[in-house]
């Protein structure tokens, strides 16, 4: 690794926490969808929705900052993609800097604006009767797996970054990432569905991260769901990370 790595990820990662902070309708835009899903549920359908939980808005949290990250890390291919088309690569091969801080900067610009539009939603579910006795350990351990999945996420999102054709291109991949949490426990019990349909709801990654976040904010035992979860997490980001920097390799080469 370059040993000037750390400081080259740190002056591009200012590069574009500063492109968010002049440009603060990216984090709105990732804000709002999530928030418009949690009043349309909580307030349209969550009395005819049976979950067991006295607060649907309670239940339905983990689920909403899902979706959250799902929306949000397109943004990191988008940035990407007009990175790469307007000849920032070139110039930044041309530099004595590392090359995989180019990567690594978007990655955590990533992690961070997704992190501010979590906070800006859960505190949106407080205003809306979101309670949670979870203390600080809790906390941590939902802030752990919501990091790590951003993390898989956004290296995912690297690689149409780097390979679309186009912007809209970029950025559509996310489409199926979002509607996932709508076949999962996002919304209601899996065992509500139809045979197949909870068979799969019940073996994808979503659900399992959703089941541990929910029994972490309720303070309940989170049994097997959280290694679930963790497992799922882990083995998409090192999968996502080495494919896309196989991308990379071969983009700028």
């Amino acid at each position: 690794m370059n040993k000037h790595f750390v400081g080259d990820t740190a002056v591009l990662l200012g590069r574009s926490l500063r492109h968010i902070a002049r440009s603060p309708d990216t984090i709105i835009t990732t804000a709002i969808m999530p928030i418009a899903f949690m009043l349309l549920f909580v307030y349209v359908f969550g009395g005819a929705i049976e979950t067991g939980s006295d607060s649907y808005v309670n239940y339905l949290l983990p689920g909403i900052l899902i979706i959250t990250i799902a929306s949000g890390i397109s943004y990191t291919a988008f940035r990407l993609f007009l990175d790469l088309k307007g000849g920032i690569f070139e110039r930044f091969q041309s530099m004595p800097i590392a090359r995989s801080a180019v990567l690594w900067a978007h990655v955590l610009t990533s992690l961070v604006a997704n992190l501010i539009s979590i906070v800006v939603v859960v505190g949106v579910a407080l205003i809306m009767g979101f309670r949670t006795g979870a203390g600080v350990s809790g906390w941590l351990a939902v802030a752990g797996i919501l990091i790590l999945f951003t993390l898989a996420l956004t290296w995912i999102a690297v690689i149409p970054g780097l390979t679309a054709k186009t912007l809209d291109g970029a950025s559509a991949f996310s489409y199926p990432l979002i509607f996932l949490p709508f076949v999962s426990s996002a919304f209601v019990p899996t065992g509500s569905m139809p045979g197949p349909v909870r068979a799969f709801a019940e073996h994808q990654p979503v659900t399992s991260i959703v089941n541990a976040i929910r029994d972490l904010f309720a303070q309940q035992p989170v049994g097997a769901d959280i290694w679930i979860a963790l497992a799922w997490c882990a083995g998409i980001l090192v999968l996502a990370y080495l494919f896309a920097n196989v991308t990379y390799r071969r983009t700028i080469s």
